[in-house]
């Protein structure tokens, strides 16, 4: 090797020396670029929003926000996960991980034509769980929503649930029949599917200008942005899942469910509740539980949930929390 070649670097030597470190640095970059691609994967896999499809082609849409334990809920009818927003952004910033789901029909999941019914909802939920691998979780259920967070939890949830809250919930069954003589006669459901054929927007205003949060009570403080919000959740479903689901609400039998669910479970109702009155409800529940405690808030409405969220959310806290 010549001086001029060794002092421009254009010699064997560098040329070998220049490989080396190539190879050193693709060596080096190889791996990075694995894990970057390994931990971009992962973060694609924990989405904070997204579709799943059950086995018989319905999507459903879920929220999934934060970390730890998971806390999940289950809307009433005829709403959304959106319901919950008040229980979602409480939960969010005590650090627990928090999931709601659009039942199908409902919300933003698809408007399919069949399968309004608790079997169906209960293995809906069960697909969202096995989905986002939710285990030690808190299943919370309003209204419809508490039929199928029992049926879940009665027939999916083994292994995966820690503990049940039934709030204002249709449990153990709504309608009168000759095992249920306290019910609501069948007109009354049959009245809610007259109503919701005729005028559906009209009817999805008067129900929670009224009862579904007591407004209608003569010292009720009424919000036109509570109104609006259900009625704005409501009117985004489909009217033939709405229509269907009456039934699934008012004459599921959740008996059996409640007699074989073991895990601790919290039953909270109102006791002005106009939608699911409390005797026929909350109070029969609580009978066929193995593992229950019934909490009654005097005066409280159908929708206590959003009317008073200062005094349930720290209720619900404090069960979470609990030992056992």
């Amino acid at each position: 090797m010549t001086e001029k070649e060794t002092s421009r670097g254009t010699g064997p030597l560098r040329r070998e020396v220049l490989a080396l470190g190539l190879g050193a640095s693709v060596a080096t970059i190889i791996p990075n670029i694995a894990m970057a691609a390994a931990t971009q994967k992962t973060t694609e896999r924990k989405q904070d929003m997204g579709f799943v499809k059950t086995k018989d082609g319905a999507e459903i849409f879920y929220k999934d926000w934060g970390h730890g334990q998971p806390i999940v809920f289950h809307h009433g009818w005829p709403l959304s996960s959106d319901d919950w927003d008040a229980q979602l952004m409480f939960f969010l910033e005590k650090g627990f991980r928090v999931v709601a789901h659009d039942r199908r029909g409902h919300g933003r999941s698809s408007q399919v034509a069949e399968g309004h019914d608790m079997d169906h909802y209960a293995s809906d939920a069960a697909v969202v769980a096995e989905h986002l691998d939710l285990r030690n979780a808190v299943h919370i259920g309003h209204s419809t929503g508490g039929g199928e967070a029992a049926r879940y939890v009665a027939k999916h949830g083994k292994g995966r649930v820690a503990k049940l809250v039934l709030v204002g919930a249709v449990p153990p069954i709504m309608v009168k029949t000759a095992a249920n003589p306290g019910g609501l006669p069948i007109e009354v459901f049959d009245d809610f599917r007259k109503n919701l054929v005729a005028n559906r927007a009209q009817f999805f205003l008067d129900i929670p200008s009224g009862p579904f949060y007591g407004f209608n009570r003569p010292d009720a403080k009424v919000s036109q942005g509570v109104i609006q919000n259900w009625w704005r959740q409501a009117m985004v479903g489909g009217a033939k899942a709405h229509y269907d689901s009456i039934k699934a609400f008012s004459e599921t039998d959740f008996t059996e469910d409640l007699k074989s669910i073991t895990v601790p479970t919290l039953i909270l109702h109102g006791s002005d509740d106009q939608i699911v009155p409390i005797d026929d409800s909350a109070k029969l529940a609580i009978k066929l539980l193995k593992n229950g405690t019934l909490k009654i808030y005097d005066g409280y409405p159908h929708g206590m949930c959003t009317t008073h969220a200062d005094v349930i959310n720290p209720d619900l806290l404090a069960f979470v929390q609990a030992a056992g």
